[in-house]
């Protein structure tokens, strides 16, 4: 029997995720483990030395799953120690309440957590849809049809270590298509809101640049489901000639 674990960083009780668990439980065994309340754009937080309540609850469906006090790599590095069987065939994480593309990923608790599992050694997968107000499970109806099929093919195949693969879903009726994209480039409109001495970061959307169409930005924009490789490994081979010319010396 496949098993899988399902997780998320909306809340344990987000649409999404009982979305996502219930397309995934027509492949396999499916455990639930997300955080108590919203996590989004906690990054790959990993809580250390502190209490982390863990409890089971009740989805809308009747179904149950584990709630964890804590961010949503919490959840998956709790389940790799011992919190559920481990290791899982695969973890899925979403259906995220809003896309994860370009450097969002950085800030995304739904990429960080299949991240967490990529280090644990079992392979990821992260689902997005690009859609912020998805209050309902049926919103997520064709976020989760893709990601379904997506699933399917990586259980049958090998995803290298420490790689997972990042799926945005565009807010449309029927996709057009997958398309295998790259990190876009989005750029942040962030403003400080202040009242008193209490602040807070707010602000419209990100742009994002839609001209270059091997990115996820593109594919979203047109109407297609974006599917990108994302590794651990952070290092800019590609400037690595260039630092070395630095030549360095202490």
């Amino acid at each position: 029997m496949t098993r899988i674990i399902v997780t998320n960083d909306d809340g344990v009780q987000a649409p999404g995720v009982l979305a996502l668990a219930q397309a995934m439980r027509t492949l396999g065994e499916v455990h639930v483990a997300a955080p108590s309340r919203n996590q989004s754009a906690t990054g790959h937080k990993k809580t250390l030395f502190q209490d982390i309540q863990v409890n089971e609850v009740t989805l809308a469906d009747g179904s149950t799953a584990t709630s964890v006090d804590g961010s949503p790599a919490d959840c998956i590095a709790l389940c790799a120690l011992g919190l559920t069987a481990w290791p899982p065939d695969l973890v899925v994480s979403g259906i995220n309440r809003g896309s994860n593309m370009a450097q969002d990923i950085t800030y995304s608790g739904t990429v960080t957590a299949a991240l967490e599992s990529a280090i644990n050694g079992v392979p990821a997968v992260a689902v997005s849809l690009d859609h912020r107000d998805a209050n309902q499970v049926e919103d997520y109806a064709e976020a989760a049809r893709v990601a379904v099929e997506v699933v399917k093919i990586v259980l049958q195949k090998s995803i290298p270590l420490l790689t997972i693969l990042n799926l945005n879903i565009p807010n449309v009726p029927r996709v057009k298509g997958i398309r295998l994209t790259r990190q876009g480039v989005r750029i942040y409109r962030d403003e400080l809101h202040r009242e008193g001495n209490i602040v807070r970061i707010q602000g419209p959307e990100p742009i994002g640049e839609f001209q270059h169409e091997a990115t996820d930005i593109w594919a979203i924009h047109h109407g297609y489901a974006s599917l990108t490789p994302i590794h651990l490994d952070l290092t800019a081979h590609h400037f690595m000639a260039d630092l070395a010319a630095w030549d360095l010396m202490v």
